[in-house]
């Protein structure tokens, strides 16, 4: 095996490690999960700037390094009552693609746990029915210490053309009740 070879293989080997590890983190009582990946960092929680005529699990944006990262209230988007900010408050930056464009989110998350190794063996389908949270959302359902942890498809809940549909609504709306 050439060097090249030995190379591509180690990293090879190290995508697919990656590939199996996910962030795990607490929304409420319930345990989530996201391929680390996706993660671009995480922050401390600050308040973000509020935007007018949002949807409600639009919670503003933050200054990251000069760009106005928006940032995603996950509760809400699932539906959900927002939770109170404590100490433990996150914001997790992620980094979503659609198509060649790529898009950068903070979600605000109760608490970060860990990250964990999780293989393919011990990922079941999402269910079909009795998910707190659409299906569509949820990747598969990760087997960890002989509990079930939701990993969510980050692509899907953090849809751009969904969100912006919301966002397009919530203005409408917003519009339609002023007028009245």
């Amino acid at each position: 095996m050439t060097t090249a070879t030995a190379v591509l293989a180690e990293q090879d080997i190290e995508r697919r490690h990656d590939q199996n590890q996910y962030l795990t983190f607490v929304l409420g009582r319930e345990t989530f999960a996201l391929g680390i990946l996706s993660i671009k960092e995480i922050l401390e929680y600050s308040a973000p700037t509020e935007i007018p005529m949002m949807p409600a699990f639009i919670r503003g944006v933050v200054n990251l390094r000069g760009a106005a990262v928006p940032v995603v209230d996950l509760c809400a988007r699932f539906g959900r009552q927002s939770t109170p900010v404590t100490k433990k408050t996150c914001v997790v930056i992620i980094e979503t693609r659609v198509g060649e464009e790529s898009h950068v989110i903070g979600v605000v998350v109760d608490a970060v746990n860990e990250v964990l190794e999780i293989p393919h063996s011990d990922i079941e389908p999402a269910p079909s029915f009795g998910a707190s949270i659409r299906a569509d959302f949820i990747q598969g359902m990760g087997k960890v210490r002989g509990k079930f942890v939701i990993i969510l498809d980050v692509d899907r809940v953090l849809c751009i053309e969904e969100m912006e549909m919301l966002t397009q609504a919530s203005a409408d709306s917003g519009v339609v009740q002023s007028a009245a």
